[in-house]
């Protein structure tokens, strides 16, 4: 019945989409007259805008022209339209949805048209990112517009806040134009990008303040959530925890790990690996009580003693060293299991940090007790408005209803999909698998066509990596480990010939360009010059653009990027944004 009903009626999406054309019609139907306008005339939309407002109007009666302003804008300050696909997805956005735009579609642009529009009313509007790297880059990209329109933006990072100020020359050319400020300057401009932990950490800090003038957030109004199915479904229940130190002693790790390699699998202890638990049996319990030299273990004196053994027990079953976690300067940091990336200053909580610590024999930090907690599902809900992007939100559209209220519409792509998706290959054993990756990388490396394969942790990316060093196939290695060339290697990785292994963390927000990265290619070439001159790099960039060029020519002659998957992750979306990376 359904089915049938979908094909007299459409879909709920495609009803969606007709009611929503003619919106964007009406924006189109002001191109003319907006591109005809001065700079001034444009610039001063703003102050008209915030007038009409005041004198009752809604947003949405603002909404087709604040968005042919920022078309036309965007078209001069950054040389880039806005598709109509795209001012879709910005209304989609302004009506607090989520829009789901294929990988490629251009969602940091999408993103300017509701911005600057419920920035209008002064309350402040959050970009919220997956990583520091995109909040800074999204502000220095899209600053010229805000800019431009008489709009503050700034951007928090892990320790340091910005505000973009175009006349602005950092000593590090990576920040350009961003001048640093206060915490609160960030949170006062008009429009704030960071990522959903640092807007959780600083939440919870304000509250932990007396005085309610130190403040650093305002009230929570609006944020745009991209990659919104990572933050709010797979990190939902993620607790953000502000902790002190407490006064236990650290020697009780040491003494209960040296007992842990005495203890045997299925005779003392059983290991439930789907609910990631170790239980004790009777003979590990005896075992344990004559270790230790206790006479009950089970006794409550003993109760702290038993949850430290099975801490441990757990830090040496279920904890493996660059899948979980890396040891980096004798600190263990959590690897992010979503994303792959490291999370330094993070810390497993109920002694788990510290056994693991124990397991490497790296320094003990003390235990911390807990002064202030929220999830991220939590915290988003508190927004006045929330929206979201992302090119995967559709498998999980009754989650978004359910907990956040929130309507995924799919947007349809400005261009026709052309990437060839293969069925997957099963191998009997795992050996037989990466021989046969192997065997397909090293054919497409001599045709010249560029190659990504994706893997699911730390471990098997070096496996990998180790089997093509013995080949002799030159390839880049993108994982938790070597994050801070992440940029760097994803912007090459379409040239010609390139083999590049990421785990998850090489899924979200870089553009693979076939060819490779001007940008990144000239700065590369003024590598051995670090005080260069702005004429120098147009001259690097140019030279850069003619090579990329001649180079894309062959890459898409080819067949373009190729993918290979070399396992199914937990998430069927994080498949698709590795599948995602190709055909854009």
């Amino acid at each position: 019945m359904g089915t049938l009903l979908s094909k007299v009626f459409g879909t709920k999406n495609e009803r969606e989409l007709k009611r929503l054309w003619p919106l964007v019609e009406k924006i189109n139907a002001l191109e003319v007259s907006f591109s005809n306008m001065s700079d001034i005339q444009l610039k001063d939309k703003t102050y008209e805008f915030k007038r009409r407002l005041e004198s009752g109007e809604s947003l949405d009666d603002l909404l087709f022209e604040a968005f042919a302003v920022v078309r036309e804008v965007a078209k001069r300050r950054l040389r880039m339209r806005h598709f109509d696909v795209q001012l879709l997805g910005g209304i989609v956005l302004h009506q607090g949805k989520i829009a789901e735009m294929r990988t490629g579609e251009g969602k940091t642009l999408v993103a300017t048209l509701p911005v600057y529009l419920n920035a209008l009313e002064g309350k402040g509007v959050h970009v919220v990112t997956v990583n520091d790297y995109l909040a800074k880059r999204d502000t220095q990209w899209m600053g010229p517009i805000y800019n431009f329109l008489g709009m503050s933006v700034g951007v928090i990072q892990h320790d340091i806040s910005f505000l973009y100020d175009p006349t602005y020359i950092s000593s590090d050319k990576r920040f350009d134009y961003l001048r640093p400020c206060t915490r609160k300057e960030a949170y006062n401009a008009d429009i704030t990008y960071g990522t959903n932990n640092e807007f959780g950490f600083d939440y919870l800090r304000d509250n932990m303040k007396y005085d309610i003038s130190e403040y650093c957030q305002r009230e929570l109004n609006y944020a745009i959530v991209d990659e919104v199915d990572s933050i709010l479904i797979d990190e939902a229940r993620t607790p953000l925890i502000i902790s002190g130190p407490s006064e236990e002693s650290t020697d009780k790790y040491y003494k209960i790990d040296k007992i842990v390699p005495k203890l045997n699998k299925d005779v003392d202890y059983t290991i439930d690996e789907k609910a990631r638990t170790v239980i004790l049996t009777e003979e590990g319990s005896i075992k344990v009580e004559r270790l230790l030299g206790v006479g009950n273990l089970y006794d409550p004196s003993n109760i702290e003693l038993v949850h430290h053994v099975l801490q441990a027990l757990k830090a040496h079953v279920l904890f493996k060293r660059d899948v979980d976690y890396v040891v980096k300067d004798g600190e263990v940091i959590i690897v992010d299991e979503f994303t792959g990336r490291l999370m330094p200053g993070r810390r497993w909580s109920d002694g788990l940090h510290q056994a693991i610590e124990a397991k490497e024999g790296v320094k003990i930090e003390s235990e911390n007790q807990t002064l202030a907690t929220i999830t991220f599902q939590n915290y988003f809900r508190m927004y006045k408005k929330l929206a979201g992007m992302t090119g995967t939100a559709d498998t999980e559209a009754e989650e978004f209803a359910k907990i956040y209220n929130l309507e995924v519409v799919v947007i349809p792509t400005n261009k026709p999909m052309i990437r060839v998706d293969y069925p997957d290959i099963v191998y009997k054993t795992e050996k037989a698998k990466f021989n046969a990756v192997v065997k397909e990388i090293e054919e497409l490396y001599k045709k010249g066509q560029p190659v990504l394969v994706g893997t699911i942790s730390i471990e098997k990316s070096e496996i990998l990596s180790n089997l093509l060093k013995k080949k002799g196939i030159p390839h880049s290695v993108l994982n938790a480990k070597y994050h801070e060339k992440e940029a760097e290697i994803i912007a090459q990785a379409g040239r010609s010939g390139a083999v590049t292994i990421a785990t998850n963390m090489a899924g979200r927000g870089t553009d693979i360009i076939l060819g490779g990265n001007p940008e990144g290619l000239a700065k590369e070439h003024l590598r051995n010059k670090p005080d260069y001159t702005e004429e120098e790099f147009v001259q690097a960039l140019k030279k850069a653009e003619e090579i990329c060029n001649k180079d894309r020519e062959k890459v898409v002659s080819l067949g373009g990027l190729h993918i290979i998957g070399t396992e199914r992750h937990e998430a069927r979306r994080i498949d698709n944004q590795l599948r995602g990376r190709s055909g854009r």
